[in-house]
């Protein structure tokens, strides 16, 4: 009919009355919908990711270090986790339960001692509870033995990294071996045995880390900082410098293989035969790129 008819109109009115009524049942669609979609979302990941989601984004660790610091990791976002649940439950809660309705003021509170005693304590006492897994696991993580199967001295020099092995090798005293931009150094370790290393640096401060390890020291000049594990797994991990130390600081990177006890002594051996014996303190002058001789870096 025309623009004025009446019937159009009704028509009109009962479209979207139909549509209204349509939308809930739309809504309670797209619960089971979304539940569907997720498990299978989760079902398509490899056991490889499910497993990494479970140490919150860790790597695999390789060293006896892993089980005090994923505790402490994992712990602490779980920690945090009920934390925030709680903020957000009570701003949710302040939002709906005192919107705005009306014109007037709210009623005003003036003290309430039990609220103000609890938001006073409970931080307290979430402080204190983080802070004595902190240093229960801190010290798991940290402890040294007094007598270690093998030591090792790890100098970082701009940029790269040079591995002097304490132990006897063919009646030599030490030998060592060292990397430079394009050949990265090596540092092979024995599994099952414990490794003391004692961190120095002849320029700037670096980071000695092994993400696998679940470790990560700094190196300072004038200072020798120690860290002693025992790796669990044999393979090939990546190791990197973890501070900004300069130009060429991306470079700085080197790779740990983790060998058994035979082909460990087997590498040294090779080292001595070389002529790499006694101890190497990194370049002679710590402004020179390891490599490039001709080339000077910034300190």
């Amino acid at each position: 009919m025309g623009s004025n008819g009446t019937p159009g109109v009704e028509r009109a009115a009962g479209l979207e009355k139909t549509r209204a009524a349509a939308r809930p049942g739309k809504r309670r669609l797209l619960v089971p919908a979304a539940v569907v979609v997720g498990t299978l979302l989760l079902t398509g990941c490899s056991s490889q990711t499910t497993e990494q989601w479970k140490r919150l984004g860790l790597p695999e660790g390789a060293s006896d270090r892993t089980e005090a610091m994923k505790s402490l990791w994992i712990g602490a976002w779980i920690a945090a986790l009920i934390i925030g649940v709680m903020v957000w439950g009570l701003i949710l809660f302040a939002v709906v339960r005192y919107r705005r309705r009306n014109e007037e003021a709210p009623r005003q509170t003036r003290y309430n001692l039990p609220l103000e005693v609890l938001y006073t304590l409970a931080p307290f006492a979430i402080i204190g509870v983080l802070f004595f897994y902190t240093v229960e696991h801190g010290n798991e993580i940290t402890k040294m033995s007094d007598n270690p199967a093998h030591t090792i001295n790890v100098v970082g020099q701009q940029w790269q990294w040079t591995f002097n092995y304490k132990d006897t090798v063919n009646g030599q005293q030490g030998v060592w071996e060292t990397g430079t931009l394009d050949k990265p150094a090596e540092l092979w370790l024995p599994q099952g045995e414990s490794v003391h290393f004692d961190l120095t640096s002849p320029d700037v401060i670096h980071s000695f880390w092994v993400p696998s390890f679940y470790f990560k020291l700094d190196v300072i000049p004038g200072r020798t900082n120690k860290l002693e594990l025992t790796p669990t797994k044999t393979g090939t991990f990546a190791g990197k410098c973890a501070e900004l130390c300069g130009l060429y600081h991306s470079r700085m990177i080197f790779t740990v293989k983790v060998v058994t006890p035979d082909e460990y002594k087997a590498h040294l051996e090779d080292l001595a035969r070389r002529g790499q014996t006694g101890a190497a303190i990194g370049g002679q002058d710590a402004t020179t790129i390891p490599g490039h001789p001709g080339k000077e870096g910034e300190k």
